[in-house]
């Protein structure tokens, strides 16, 4: 059974090599859909996280319909001030796809039928958790085994949270490109197999970019402009073009 995109919605969340136009601006025009709503930001993780200052102050993500939600920042650089840092706290997946669901409600945006999510670059060994524990129970409500505050659990709550919202939305999960540094890609080697036991516990379909879209760290420059990368990290056009001709590709063959 053909499929007709020209009548899908497409909703994506990821980090800086997702936000704005590129691979999946790529998929939204290659496929002739119906919208594409974006919530990537740079820098983004999965995980909610507590970020501390220089001078021992703290702040912990918010929930984007909190009263007082500070917004979302892509920052990166060490800053001490308060209201900065707390936008970057809550620059994670869980954030996004709060904001994601309420702009759908208000009528900003249309009911997805594909959601991607392109999430785990940014995130940090120490913080990618137990997935076997993240997958306990079936509900998400009163389950203290689900910690936001690791990618494990973080990524089961979003996928739920999607699928619960939307039933009739297919989910995908693509995993992290390949960089231009090999200690980066070793990280992403151990959580890779993370995002993949959640994926597929909660039926999510995942499209492995690491090893397949054709973006290899033995073509790439740390800190320079390579065959794909123009700094080692975030792909050029043709790396943008490249990596949606993937995942174009892993979409159309897996929408059944």
């Amino acid at each position: 059974m053909s499929i007709d995109f020209t009548k899908l919605h497409f909703g994506v969340d990821g980090d800086s090599i997702t936000a704005g136009e590129q691979w999946s601006y790529y998929v939204y025009e290659t496929l002739g859909m119906k919208s594409h709503h974006n919530v990537a930001v740079g820098s983004a993780v999965w995980h909610k996280r507590i970020l501390t200052n220089s001078k021992g102050e703290s702040v912990s993500t918010q929930n984007y319909n909190d009263a007082d939600f500070a917004g979302i920042s892509d920052g990166w650089e060490e800053t001490d001030d308060l209201v900065e840092l707390q936008k970057r706290a809550n620059n994670c997946a869980v954030v996004h796809t709060q904001r994601f669901l309420s702009e759908v409600k208000d009528g900003m945006y249309p009911v997805p039928d594909i959601f991607a999510y392109a999430m785990g670059t940014n995130d940090r060994e120490e913080s990618l958790g137990d997935p076997e524990k993240a997958l306990k129970g079936k509900s998400l409500e009163d389950n203290e085994d689900i910690d936001l505050f690791t990618e494990a659990g973080a990524m089961r709550w979003c996928l739920q949270t999607v699928m619960e919202a939307y039933p009739l939305c297919r989910v995908f999960v693509l995993t992290p490109i390949q960089t231009s540094n090999p200690d980066h890609n070793a990280k992403l080697e151990k959580q890779i197999p993370i995002m993949c036991r959640i994926a597929g516990a909660m039926g999510a379909q995942v499209v492995d970019c690491y090893h397949n879209c054709g973006i290899c760290e033995k073509f790439e420059a740390l800190g320079g402009a390579g065959k794909y990368l123009r700094d080692g990290l975030h792909p050029d056009k043709p790396g943008q073009e490249l990596e949606g001709r993937y995942a174009c590709k892993e979409i159309r063959n897996n929408m059944f």
